[in-house]
């Protein structure tokens, strides 16, 4: 078991999918290393079906997940983040709750794609290639060195993962 364990927090307008889906990425991937939550500005109040199946899909858990409001986070006694990341454009402009402690925060955008219409084949589709651009980024975030990183080293690398 590592010696620290990060916690991090996806956050996205609806916390329905994008954050959803990289919750259980971190979380599945992160083997104990990180302890991963999302949350959503305007939560939609239930998790997409097709963030489950691409999770699933990727041999994620696909259950668990429930959409809830970043206020659970910014109370009192919360959970205290290492890391915040905003996986929409509309999260990412908007005016964010004080979070204690002074995580390290980055802007991973990811398109939305509960907003893809089509067929469910489209759709799940569009699912599958929001998780995996997620998956890629939360592999490039567990490839660094997190103990011999100064703060200013870790932010420079986590800005620019959500721009690969």
């Amino acid at each position: 078991m590592p010696e620290k364990v990060y916690n991090a927090l996806f956050i996205c307008t609806g916390n329905s999918a994008r954050s959803i889906l990289a919750e259980g990425l971190l979380n599945g991937l992160g083997k104990g290393l990180f302890k991963a939550c999302s949350a959503g500005s305007q939560p939609k109040g239930e998790v997409h079906p097709m963030a489950r199946i691409a999770l699933e899909r990727l041999g994620m858990p696909a259950t668990g997940y429930r959409s809830k409001s970043w206020g659970e986070f910014a109370r009192p006694g919360a959970t205290q983040f290492d890391f915040i990341f905003t996986v929409c454009d509309n999260a990412a402009g908007e005016v964010c709750p004080v979070w204690p402690g002074k995580p390290m925060s980055a802007h991973w955008g990811v398109p939305d794609p509960a907003a893809v219409q089509g067929s469910d084949q489209e759709k799940l589709r569009a699912f599958q290639d929001a998780a995996l651009v997620l998956k890629r980024r939360i592999e490039l975030l567990l490839s660094l060195p997190m103990e011999r990183l100064d703060a200013m080293s870790l932010q420079h690398e986590l800005h620019g993962i959500g721009k690969a």
